[in-house]
C-alpha cells in the first residue's frame, strides 16, 4: 500500500482550515489509495466503493457493517491531493494540479504543449485528495483512468508501491550456498552446521539480552564500545579480548596488567576487597556454547543412524527435561508421540465435523492404532511434528491445517467425497499423488479388466443409437487422425449392400479422406478370380502392376513350388519378370521371399527355399554336373579326373566326357583324335558321334545335352528351365527386353552366323564358304555306318513324354551318311569352329535385310553403283555388327 503523503507545510499569512469532519479522514482507501467513500469499523480501515466491494467480498468479511463518509471538495491538486496553492488548470486534461505537479505530469513528451491558466490560490481541503475517476501511480505519479489497471507510462500495476530507498535486510537470507549465523551474525558456508566464529549451531536463535549489573569501580561509557572484526560482536566493555569469540582486540597495543605479588609485609590488617564479580554475558555465553557443542554431537550420532538434524533437534527440545538421549527418545517414545497426535487430531476433526468440542480428555479416548475415518498416518505426524519444532500442539494445529489443504486439493480435482479423500491420505501417508492413485483405482477397474481379459474385444455394431459413442470408440481403438474420418467410416457401412469389413474400411479411411477413392480401394478386382477384394486382402509382385486376391496368390505359388522348377516362379497373370534376365531374377526372387514366408504353408517354404538354393549353387563356377547320373556338387580342385560324389562314377572336367584311361596325360582335343583314329565304335557313328560330342550345353547351368542342334532352335533347359538357342546360346525372350527391341512375344537376337540363319542354305553354299577359308570337310559316309539312315539322336515326344531316340532320316549321296538337315548342321558346326563370316556370300538383298536387322545404315550415295554400294554395306556390316559372342566354337 503506498504511503500517505506528508502533511502540507502552511504559508505564512494563510489561515489553517478547519479540521474535517468527523465523518471524513485524512487517510486514504486501504487498498488503492484513492479518496475513501466507506468506513468499516470491525476492519478500523477506509475504502473506496470499488475497493469495499472486492475486500468484503471474502467470506470472513462479508458480513461486516459499513458506513458512508463525506464525500471531500474538490478543491485542492488533482494528482497530490493535498496541495492547494497556485493551482494551474489544463483544459485539454480537464484537471487542477499545483505549480509542481503540473510541471511533472507535462514533462511527458505527449502533454509538454498543453496550454494551462493559472487560477492562483484555493482554500486548502484534505491533505489527501483522489478522485472516483482516476487513479495516482505510486511509481511514476502518473494520473490514469479509474479502468486502467496498468500505469500508461510506466505499466506498473495499480496496487504495487514504490520502491523503498533502502533495501530491507532479511534476518536469515534464504541460500543454498550460505547461511548466516542467528547469534553473531557471520556468513558460512551451506555445508557447515556450526559458525566458523561462533560454534554455535545453525538453527540456534539469536541469545536474549539480559541486562547488566554494574561492575564496582567501573563507569560505563558509550564511548568505549567497540566492534570485533571477526566476528562482528559490539563489546560494551573495554576489555583487551572480544566477549563472543574470544580474540584479541585488534589495534591493542596494551597488554594485559600483571597480577600484583603478594606484599611480604605481615602483619597489617587490610580492609575488606570488593572482589570483581562474574560477567554475566560471558557465563550466558559460555553454555550457549556448550548447549551448541552437545547439539552438535546429537546431530553427529543422529547422522550415523539416519537421522535428520531437524528430527534431533525437535527430539532434543522434548527430550532435554528427562536427560535422554535424542536418538534413544526417538526410538522409543516417538511412536507413541506421533499416535497420540494423531488421535488428538482426529478427536478434534470429529469434534468439529459433528459441532461438539469436548475436554481434551475425552478425545483421547479412541484407542491408539485403531485408525478412525479419516484418522492421520504417523508420518503426516512425523512432518507437522518435526515442522513445528517438537512443539505437540503446534504439530496437531500444524496437521490438521496440512490435512485439510490436501483434502480440498483433492476434491478440487473432481473427488467429492471427502471421507474417502481422508482414508486416501491415510493410507498413502499423507502424499497427495499416493492418495490420488488410490482413488482413481476404483474408477479404472473396469478398464483394468477389459485390457487384462482374454476375451476378445465386442465388435462395433454401427447401427448403434449413439453415433457419438461409436465415434469416440473408433478414434481409441484405431488411432483414426480426425472425427470426420470416424463419421466417415460409419457412413460406409451403413451403406445399403455393403460388404465391407470394419477392419478394412478404418485401414482404407487412415489413407485417404475421398470417399470415392476408398470406395475404389474396397472393390479391387482379382485378375486371376475376377472377384472383387478390399486393397488389403490383396497381393502385388514387384516387377508388374498386377493384384490377385491372397488365395489366388497362395495357391499359385504352391503349385508352382512343389510341381515346377524355381525359374516358373513368375506372376500368374503376366509372366514377369523374364526368367532369361539374371539381374532381374536375382533381384526378384530377393523380394519374392519376403512374400512368400507370410502366406505359405512351412513345409511348401522350406521347398522353396531349397530349390532357390541350388538355382543360385548353380550359378557358382565351381559347380558341376554329373555326366552320368545328373548330381550337381561343387568341385574346387584342379584335375581333369573328377568323381561324382552321388554314383562315384568320373568324367572330364572339362570337356564333361565319360573318363577313360586313355585320357590321362592327353588333352581334350588329343584324346577326341585318339578316340576317332582307334575306338572302332566311334568311327562307326562317323559325323553322327562328333554332333553327339559337340552337343547343346546350356549356358545358365552348364548341364550338357548329348543331342544335334537341327530342328527347332528354342531349347528349354531340363535342369533349370533355361530358355536359349541352341545354335548361339541367346535367350529367349517372352517380351521386349530393351528400350530398342521391337518385339513384344517369344524371340531371340541371333547373330547372322548363327544355325538359325544358316540352316536354310544349300549344302553347297555352305561348301563354298568353307572352301573360301581352306576347311576339310566330310561327303562320305563312316565305314561300317547302316546305308541310308541319320544316326543322330534327337529328343522326340511320344505321347506325353520326351525321349532320345535316332534320327532315322534318309541320307542323301554326298552328305556323309546324314541327312540333309544335320548334314547342315555339321557344316555350320565346321564354319562356326572357325569363325568364318557368313556374310562374304550374301546377295545385295540379303545384305540389305541384314542391315537392317541389325540397325546398320543402308542409304545409299547419290549416283553410287551397285557393286560399290554391295562392297561398302558388306565393309560396313562386318565392321560393326561382330560374329555371336555365345555361338558354340571349337577351342
Amino acid at each position: 500500500m503506498t504511503p500517505p503523503p506528508p502533511k502540507p507545510v502552511q504559508s505564512p499569512g494563510v489561515t489553517p482550515s478547519s479540521p474535517p469532519p468527523a465523518a471524513q479522514t485524512e487517510e486514504g482507501c486501504k487498498l488503492c489509495g484513492s479518496s475513501p467513500s466507506l468506513s468499516c469499523p470491525p476492519c478500523g480501515s477506509v475504502f473506496c466503493e470499488t475497493c469495499d466491494e472486492i475486500f468484503h467480498r471474502h467470506p470472513e468479511r462479508n458480513n461486516h457493517a459499513r458506513e458512508k463518509m463525506q464525500a471531500l471538495k474538490p478543491d485542492n491538486c488533482t494528482i497530490c491531493g493535498y496541495c492547494a496553492l497556485d493551482l494551474a488548470y489544463c483544459p485539454k486534461c480537464d484537471q487542477r494540479s499545483c505549480l509542481k505537479c503540473d510541471d511533472l505530469y507535462h514533462s511527458h513528451p505527449d502533454r509538454k504543449d498543453h496550454q494551462r491558466i493559472q487560477t492562483g490560490l484555493a482554500t486548502p481541503q484534505n491533505p489527501i485528495r483522489r478522485t472516483l475517476s482516476s487513479w495516482e501511480c505510486a511509481s511514476c505519479t502518473t494520473v490514469n483512468e479509474v479502468k486502467e489497471v496498468l500505469c500508461t507510462t510506466c505499466e506498473r500495476p495499480r496496487l504495487v508501491s514504490a520502491a523503498p530507498t533502502v533495501p530491507e535486510e532479511s534476518p536469515q537470507p534464504v541460500s543454498i550456498a550460505e547461511w548466516q549465523c542467528q547469534s553473531c551474525t557471520a556468513k558460512n558456508s551451506g555445508s557447515s552446521v556450526l559458525c566458523s566464529v561462533c560454534e554455535r549451531h545453525r538453527l540456534a536463535t539469536h541469545p536474549p539480552a539480559e541486562p547488566k549489573e554494574p561492575v564496582p569501580g567501573l563507569v560505563p561509557s558509550p564511548g568505549k564500545q567497540w566492534t570485533c572484526q571477526h566476528c562482528t560482536y559490539v563489546n560494551s566493555t573495554p576489555s583487551t579480548k572480544c566477549e563472543m569469540c574470544e580474540l584479541p582486540r585488534p589495534g591493542d597495543g596494551h597488554s594485559p596488567a600483571k597480577p600484583v605479588p603478594p606484599s611480604p609485609v605481615t602483619g597489617f590488617v587490610v580492609g575488606p576487597v570488593d572482589l570483581p564479580r562474574q560477567d554475566l554475558d560471558f557465563t550466558r555465553q559460555k553454555a550457549m556454547k556448550e548447549d551448541g557443542l552437545k547439539l552438535i554431537q546429537h546431530i553427529r550420532e543422529g547422522d550415523k543412524k539416519g537421522v535428520s538434524p531437524e528430527v534431533v533437534y525437535a527430539a532434543l527440545s522434548v527430550s532435554r527435561e528427562s536427560n535422554v538421549n535424542p536418538c534413544d527418545w526417538l526410538k522409543s517414545e516417538l511412536p507413541h508421540l506421533l499416535d497420540e497426535i494423531c488421535a488428538v487430531a482426529a478427536s478434534v476433526q470429529q469434534d468439529y465435523k459433528t459441532g461438539h468440542s469436548g475436554p481434551r480428555g475425552e478425545r483421547l479416548l479412541n484407542p491408539v492404532g485403531q485408525s478412525g475415518d479419516g484418522q492421520p498416518s504417523r508420518v503426516e505426524a512425523k512432518q507437522a511434528w518435526v515442522a513445528a519444532g517438537g512443539d505437540t500442539e503446534k504439530a496437531v494445529q500444524l496437521l490438521l491445517r496440512n490435512r485439510r489443504a490436501k483434502v480440498r486439493e483433492l476434491c478440487s480435482l473432481g473427488f467429492t467425497d471427502e471421507a474417502a479423500c481422508e482414508d486416501a491420505l491415510r493410507q498413502s501417508g499423507g502424499e497427495v499423488q499416493g492418495a490420488l492413485c488410490l482413488l482413481q483405482r476404483p474408477l479404472l477397474e473396469d478398464f483394468r479388466q477389459r485390457v487384462w481379459s482374454e476375451l476378445p474385444l465386442a465388435d462395433l455394431n454401427p447401427k448403434h443409437p449413439d453415433r457419438e459413442w461409436l465415434c469416440r470408440r473408433l478414434l481409441a481403438l484405431y488411432d483414426l487422425p480426425s472425427w470426420g474420418r470416424c463419421e466417415l467410416v460409419l457412413s460406409l457401412l451403413l451403406e445399403p449392400g455393403a460388404k465391407y469389413s470394419l477392419e478394412d474400411v478404418v485401414q482404407a479411411a487412415k489413407d485417404s479422406q475421398d470417399r470415392e477413392a476408398i470406395k475404389r480401394r474396397l472393390k479391387k478386382e482379382c485378375l486371376i478370380c475376377m472377384d472383387e477384394f478390399p486393397q488389403t486382402k490383396m497381393k502385388s509382385l514387384t516387377y508388374c502392376q498386377c493384384s490377385v486376391c491372397v488365395d489366388c496368390f497362395q495357391q499359385h505359388f504352391t503349385i508352382a513350388v512343389k510341381d515346377k522348377h524355381i525359374r516358373d516362379m513368375v506372376c500368374p497373370n503376366c509372366s514377369e519378370p523374364d526368367i532369361n534376365d539374371h539381374e532381374r531374377l536375382g533381384m526378384y526372387f530377393t523380394f519374392l521371399d519376403i512374400q512368400l514366408k507370410d502366406c505359405l504353408e512351412e513345409n511348401v517354404y522350406n521347398l522353396f527355399v531349397k530349390k532357390l538354393t541350388e538355382h543360385t549353387l548353380i550359378r557358382d563356377p565351381n559347380f558341376r554336373w554329373c555326366t552320368n547320373c545328373s548330381y550337381g556338387f561343387i568341385y574346387e580342385g584342379n584335375e581333369l579326373k573328377v568323381t561324382c560324389e552321388q554314383c562315384r562314377k568320373s568324367f572330364c572336367n572339362k570337356c564333361k566326357k565319360p573318363w577313360e584311361d586313355q585320357h590321362a596325360g592327353l588333352t581334350c582335343e588329343e584324346f577326341q583324335t585318339w578316340k576317332r583314329e582307334n575306338d572302332p565304335e566311334y568311327q562307326k557313328q562317323g559325323l553322327a558321334g562328333y554332333l553327339q560330342d559337340n552337343g547343346i550345353t546350356c549356358p545358365y547351368c552348364k548341364f550338357q545335352y548329348a543331342l544335334s542342334k537341327g530342328g527347332c532352335m528354342h531349347f528349354s533347359c531340363s535342369q533349370c528351365t533355361y530358355q536359349f538357342c541352341s545354335g548361339c546360346n541367346n535367350p529367349f525372350h517372352t517380351t521386349a527386353c530393351s528400350e530398342e527391341c521391337r518385339f513384344n512375344g517369344l524371340h531371340a537376337h541371333h547373330p547372322r552366323d548363327c544355325l538359325f540363319y544358316m540352316r536354310d542354305w544349300e549344302p553347297e553354299r555352305l561348301q563354298a564358304l568353307l572352301q573360301r577359308k581352306d576347311v576339310e570337310f566330310n561327303i562320305e559316309p563312316p565305314h561300317g555306318a547302316e546305308a541310308g539312315q541319320c544316326g543322330v539322336i534327337e529328343v522326340k515326344e511320344e505321347g506325353n513324354q520326351q525321349i532320345d531316340s535316332a534320327c532315322g532320316g534318309q541320307a542323301q549321296p554326298g552328305q556323309a551318311g546324314l541327312c540333309l538337315k544335320h548334314y547342315r548342321e555339321y557344316l555350320v558346326s565346321l564354319i562356326n569352329d572357325h569363325s568364318i563370316d557368313p556374310a562374304s556370300l550374301y546377295d545385295e538383298h540379303e545384305l540389305i535385310v541384314a542391315c537392317q536387322r541389325y540397325r546398320v545404315d543402308v542409304a545409299r550415295e547419290e549416283a553410287e553403283e551397285d557393286e560399290p554400294y554391295r562392297a561398302r554395306l558388306m565393309e560396313k556390316l562386318m565392321n560393326e555388327v561382330p560374329l555371336g559372342e555365345k555361338v558354340p566354337r571349337k577351342k
